[in-house]
Parts: structure tokens; C-alpha cells; sequence
């Protein structure tokens, strides 16, 4: 781990507590550059910067390099302010016409953390049982939400996108929680199939949520950042959402039946490490969380993944070579799903199979045959891409695909 990734897991671990850091060494320019970059990068810029702006390192750069950030801090909080106000007003637009659906992660877990508007949400999401879309999809329309989404394929689309002329709010409302479809990770849903039989009831600044209950959220949030991981990474961030969940309802979580079902997809030692990592360097607490002894005597080393998902960023997008390895790892899942040696296929990455390019190429599902075309549509994209944007190199993309096939095996994700 690098000096950087010290010190914003130390700012990170004070503003979890509620504190500010005491640095009293040098720091930089080019250091606090560094620092806010990547807590730019994660999305945590405003945490990091309200735990380290006071310090005594930041005084002799203070007036250069600190003072002007506060402007954009309180712009992104004031955003996030913004957000969560116009998603409650929706939420109980709603619930006035009878609809409830569950609120999964954002709002959910950011009323967890010690300043709730510090810690941003891109969007909101929400799950509602299929059979209510349609008049969901309607109330929604009459409070002012607009959806990209073509009429002809809402019915089969597993989530729907909406967002609000004149306003920052953005939201996903889901049908699923994962998409069905992915040979990688669809089964995922499997475990999600009573969820709104047995939701519970939290409270956001005077408003009644409905969500998951207290297993099957946490048991999300792990599958939502094993997805990312599966992909091409995720960001501190997430682990902070699942620690912060952990040491609130922990008393009222199932740790045995999250065991056994992390052991069913394979991510029991993922998400062991997972809270290793926020035992040793955040704010876990194993006896608060009621971290039971059959998690706690598993035998793991957090180091790689940490280090992993440092350089991710929020969800794997910290470059365009990062991003675009994802299709490496996710081919040497499903190839493990089928039977098959789970390995780099550069081919099958390159030319992916009609399954998996319908998603981004909706025309394929009434025209299959149109196959060859999407593929030259991506590989367009890609060199598009590749001409706008720093680094992304085909070369770099494989070899971080690779070097995360090595990091799958070696947290028992797919076979060595």
C-alpha cells in the first residue's frame, strides 16, 4: 500500500468516526493532489476533505490548495441535500397512490453514516414486484419522471432508468436486483425471490421506508460489490456502506444463513476479506456487529483485495483499460459456470456472444442476425474510446484481466 492509500483509509476511518485526523507531518502539493483525486475517484471527496481540512499538515498549503475546495464540497453537498429531498417528496407521491416499493442501498445506507449528505449517491434505488411496474411506472409519470426507455421495451427491461426535468434526482427502479440474463451472475436473483414478503419498515429524516429486511439487505450489498468485483472492481466506498450496515443491525442479521448462502455462490472468503479490510482499517466492530465466530475464525488475507479495489475506484472505472478488462473476468466465470477452464479468451472478449451483447444492443433481440454488426459497433466504440480517452491500451486491459483471473482464484471465486 502506498503512502496515498494510508492516508485517505486514515482520513476515511476518522470521518466514519466523526472526527478529524491530527496530521502534523509534511504532506506536499503534489500529495494533497493525490489524496483528493483519489477520494475524487471513490466518491468520497467530501468525507475525506471535512476529516483532513482543520489538520496541521493543511495549514501551509492551506490558502493554495485547501480553501478553494471548500466551494465544491459544500456544491456536493448541497446536491446531495437536493437529492435526498426531491427522492422523499417522490417516495411519498408513491406511497399516496399505494405503491411501496423497497429502497435498496443509497438513501438506506447513507442515513447510516455521522453526516449522511457527505457520503453522495449517484441515484436511487428501488425494487418493486414485476406485477406492479406498470402502475408504478405511472405514478412515477404523473409525479414528473421521464424514462429514456423506449414504450415497446419497458415490460422487458429488469431495471428502468428515470430522472426529472430541472431537477438532480436520478432513480433505478428495479424488477430485479441483478440482470437475469448474465451468465456471470443472474442466479444471483434466486436468493431475492421473497424479499417483498418479508421487508422492514427504517425511518430517513421523518419518512417511513420500505426495504429489505436486515439478511437480505446486507446479503445485497455483498452480491452488489461481488458483481463490481466480478467485473472490473469496485471502490472503498462499498465496503464502508456494508461495515457501517453491519455495525448497525447486526443483532437483527442472520449471520449463519449469510454464510451459507456466500458459500453457495462462492464469495464466502470475498466477503470475509471484505470485513477484515473493515476491521483493520475502518470501523468495523465484530462484537457490536454481532460478527458471528463462524465468519470470524476463517482464514483470509485482505491485503490483495484491498489493494484491488484502492485502485478501482468507485465501480472499476479508474481507466478505460480497467474498465474494458472486465469482459476477461466475467468470460472466465461463466466459462467455470459451464464446465469449462476458467482462462483469458481474448476472442470471446473480443466478439462476445449474442446473450451478453442484447443488453447494450437491444435491435438483437428481434434481429439476431445482426450479430456481426454490433460487434463492429463495439469495436468502433472501443478505438473511439481508446483515441479520447488516457489510459486504455487493449495490451493493459488484458493483462489486468489476467491479473484479476489470478485474484478470483485466490479468494476461491473460480477454481485455481
Amino acid at each position: 500500500m502506498n503512502s496515498i492509500d494510508r492516508l485517505l483509509l486514515e482520513a476515511l476511518k476518522a470521518s466514519l468516526k466523526n472526527e478529524k485526523v491530527s496530521w502534523d507531518f509534511e504532506i506536499t502539493p503534489e500529495e494533497w493532489e493525490q489524496l483528493f483525486k483519489k477520494a475524487e475517484i471513490h466518491q468520497i471527496f467530501p468525507m475525506i476533505y471535512e476529516a483532513v481540512y482543520a489538520c496541521p499538515a493543511a495549514k501551509p498549503v492551506f490558502a493554495e490548495l485547501i480553501e478553494p475546495q471548500k466551494r465544491r464540497i459544500m456544491q456536493k453537498v448541497m446536491l446531495q441535500i437536493m437529492k435526498t429531498d426531491e427522492f422523499l417528496r417522490l417516495y411519498k407521491h408513491l406511497n399516496e397512490r399505494g405503491i411501496y416499493p423497497a429502497v435498496v442501498k443509497g438513501i438506506v445506507c447513507r442515513q447510516l453514516y455521522p453526516n449522511p449528505d457527505y457520503r453522495s449517491s449517484g441515484d436511487e434505488d428501488m425494487l418493486i414486484d414485476p406485477s406492479w411496474f406498470p402502475k408504478c411506472h405511472e405514478v412515477m409519470l404523473e409525479y414528473g419522471m421521464e424514462t429514456p426507455v423506449e414504450v415497446e421495451r419497458l415490460e422487458t427491461e429488469y431495471e428502468v432508468p428515470y430522472g426529472k426535468k430541472g431537477s438532480p434526482i436520478s432513480i433505478e427502479l428495479h424488477k430485479s436486483l441483478f440482470p437475469p440474463d448474465s451468465d456471470a451472475y443472474g442466479e444471483l436473483n434466486r436468493f431475492f425471490g421473497e424479499v417483498h414478503e418479508n421487508t422492514v419498515t427504517i425511518e430517513v429524516q421523518g419518512r417511513k421506508i420500505r426495504t429489505l429486511n436486515y439478511t437480505d439487505h446486507l446479503f445485497y450489498l455483498i452480491c452488489h460489490a461481488f458483481k463490481h468485483f466480478l467485473h472490473s472492481g469496485f471502490g472503498i466506498r462499498q465496503v464502508c456502506d456494508i461495515i457501517m450496515f453491519a455495525n448497525a443491525y447486526g443483532e437483527k442479521i442472520d449471520w449463519q444463513n449469510m454464510l451459507i448462502k456466500c458459500q453457495k455462490i462462492n464469495a464466502d472468503q470475498f466477503t470475509a476479506a471484505l470485513f477484515k479490510i473493515g476491521e483493520n482499517y475502518l470501523v468495523f466492530d465484530a462484537e457490536k456487529a454481532c460478527y458471528s465466530s463462524e465468519w470470524q475464525k476463517m482464514t483470509v488475507d485482505e491485503k490483495d483485495l484491498l489493494e484491488d479495489l484502492l485502485m478501482s475506484g468507485i465501480f472499476g472505472d479508474s481507466d478505460m483499460s480497467r474498465k474494458h478488462s472486465s469482459m476477461i473476468t466475467l468470460n472466465a466465470v461463466t466459462a467455470q459456470k459451464e464446465g469449462k477452464r476458467a482462462q483469458a479468451n481474448v476472442l470471446k472478449t473480443i466478439f462476445p456472444g449474442l446473450d451478453s451483447m442484447k443488453g447494450k444492443y437491444p435491435y438483437l433481440e428481434k434481429y439476431p442476425f445482426l450479430l456481426p454488426v454490433a460487434w463492429a459497433q463495439r469495436i468502433l466504440k472501443y478505438r473511439k474510446e481508446s483515441k479520447n480517452s488516457e489510459g486504455n491500451k487493449a495490451s493493459e486491459s488484458i493483462k489486468i484481466g489476467n491479473q484479476r483471473i489470478e485474484l478470483l482464484k485466490r479468494y476461491g471465486i473460480i477454481e485455481k
